[in-house]
């Protein structure tokens, strides 16, 4: 079997007449470049965000541009009405359902319901 010793490192003592310096510890300094630089660099990311969106948003589907040419009259909701009824009265040569399908995408509706006393548009190509 072995044996292993562990010694302590010695230790030097100062002698009386050395002046001895506490050590302290040291603060982290930033200079005034240094804050505009640290500034710089948290802003960056923030101002390529904006210049992407900036660049990136001219050509929004909101502006309009599609649908320019849509022309259309209003036809106020009576009782009792259905898209398929009204679109069979304004456009009798023509399949209701292509009718009702333009009816919708044009006041934007997500199902086939739709109130008496509303006023909903319809295309100019289906009206007398």
């Amino acid at each position: 079997m072995s044996t292993i010793s562990i010694q302590s490192p010695a230790i030097r003592r100062a002698s009386a007449g050395a002046s001895t310096r506490a050590v302290r510890s040291t603060k982290l300094r930033l200079t005034v470049r240094g804050r505009r630089v640290l500034a710089a660099v948290a802003a960056a990311p923030l101002v390529a965000g904006i210049a992407f969106s900036v660049l990136a948003g001219g050509s929004a589907l909101a502006s309009g541009e599609q649908n320019a040419g849509v022309s259309f009259e209003t036809v106020t909701v009576l009782p009792g009405d259905t898209l398929w009824s009204i679109a069979s009265e304004i456009a009798p040569g023509v399949d209701p359902r292509d009718v009702i399908d333009d009816i919708m995408s044009l006041n934007n509706l997500s199902s086939g319901a739709i109130q008496a006393g509303s006023e909903i548009a319809i295309p100019t190509q289906y009206s007398h």
